[in-house]
């Protein structure tokens, strides 16, 4: 098969860098052409900006945007320089508080890292779609920590795509401790699992109350205990850890608390 390469055509010095080494570091072949130029025959995709995109005849074209995630932006360009059509994508998911993805297209992996929330899965599935509009995308998610499984389930409902739970029981090397990373999810996305056919709810537990909690005592140099009530609306994704902690900071000064046993906030000094 020809080498195939990506064409960075762009006037925009600052997409122009951004891309060039993101490009090197990943050990793509460019080539480095502006708006109007020839595209050599060995190009299998062109990276440019949404301005320049209407200016550039060619097959297979991605506009980039320069303040857009490059997660699906990199899938779309490795599914690209396989050469083979992506008919179906398949996204695996490894639940946890920084999920682990994969991204598979007929059975080569495209993408693999982590995201930032159990939140942040939804975003990303809808740039996956965007990336990938005459594919069928199918969410895979691993069927551990319950909590942040749920979250993400919520938010992939509203995406309208066949969400599929996955007993990752069957997904678990033998000898070795189950990781929480993107090589998990990836053995996730290669399996079949269950269809969801209801949202999920979210269903916090005690002992993850009490651990949250203990969290926050460490982040806040036991100074303070966030409250029951708000490290549950944490784990619910309601609202961040570090908006439940400057919520603390704010409630318990640091001239003025002490610290607490666990579960019980902080008194400010009289």
């Amino acid at each position: 098969m020809r080498h195939r390469s990506v064409a960075l055509i762009t006037r925009d010095p600052g997409l122009y860098a951004d891309l060039a080494g993101a490009l090197r570091e990943r050990k793509i072949s460019t080539v480095s052409l502006l708006p109007g130029d020839r595209i050599p025959a060995t190009v299998a995709v062109v990276l440019t900006s949404p301005e320049e995109a209407r200016m550039i005849t060619f097959p297979r074209v991605i506009p980039v945007g320069a303040s857009q995630d490059r997660s699906a932006l990199w899938a779309a360009v490795e599914g690209a320089l396989s050469g083979v059509p992506a008919q179906e994508v398949f996204v695996g998911i490894d639940p946890g508080p920084r999920p682990g993805y994969a991204v598979l297209s007929a059975g080569v992996s495209l993408a693999q890292g982590n995201l930032d929330s159990p939140e942040a899965v939804a975003m990303f599935g809808r740039q996956i779609q965007r990336r990938f509009p005459e594919a069928a995308v199918v969410y895979r998610v691993g069927s551990g920590d319950s909590t942040s499984r749920d979250r993400i389930l919520q938010g992939l409902w509203d995406l309208r795509r066949p969400v599929e739970l996955v007993d990752e029981a069957g997904t678990t090397r033998r000898g070795r401790p189950r990781p929480r990373d993107p090589e998990s999810a990836e053995r996730i996305a290669r399996v079949r699992g269950h269809r969801v056919h209801l949202p999920a709810r979210v269903h916090v537990t005690p002992g993850e109350v009490a651990n949250l909690q203990r969290v926050s005592r460490e982040e806040s140099g036991g100074r303070f205990t966030i409250p029951k009530a708000l490290a549950v609306q944490v784990l619910e994704g309601r609202i961040s850890l570090s908006d439940a902690l400057r919520e603390g900071e704010r409630r318990y000064p640091r001239s003025g608390a002490r610290p607490t046993p666990a579960g019980r906030p902080a008194q400010e000094s009289s």
